[in-house]
């Protein structure tokens, strides 16, 4: 098997990047479903609550806030990892694109998936 191309090296980073900032945003509801739940049974003052139950509250919290910060520098390794995408194509096209076309294919839908990702706000 020959080693991966600098062309699909990047792709792979960029694809990689936005499945990981995918996950990033499926812990982050999961984080606030479980606030939510430990919230409304703090509230309602249920008998058989734990009795650290404000502890694990301020904990879910303090990592949901982690979980939110994680976004930003994500964010930015995904434009970086675009732009070096964006680079190896020109190169990969000026070099002359016979038989790369799926290669070069699959580039562009992950610069694009990338663009999409990096330009969102939370």
């Amino acid at each position: 098997m020959a080693p991966p191309t600098p062309l699909e090296r990047a792709t792979n980073s960029v694809l990689r990047l936005v499945k990981e900032e995918s996950y990033y945003h499926k812990e982050l509801a999961h984080q606030e479903t479980r606030i939510s739940k430990l919230q409304t049974e703090i509230a309602a003052a249920k008998p058989d609550l734990d009795s650290n139950a404000p502890y694990m509250l301020k904990q879910e919290q303090t990592a949901l806030e982690e979980t939110k910060a994680v976004f930003g520098p994500l964010r930015d390794k995904i434009s970086e990892a675009v732009q070096n995408l964006e680079e190896q194509i020109a190169i990969t096209e000026s070099d002359g694109a016979e038989g790369k076309e799926e290669e070069l294919k699959k580039a562009r839908e992950a610069v694009e998936s990338g663009k999409k990702v990096a330009e969102q706000e939370e």
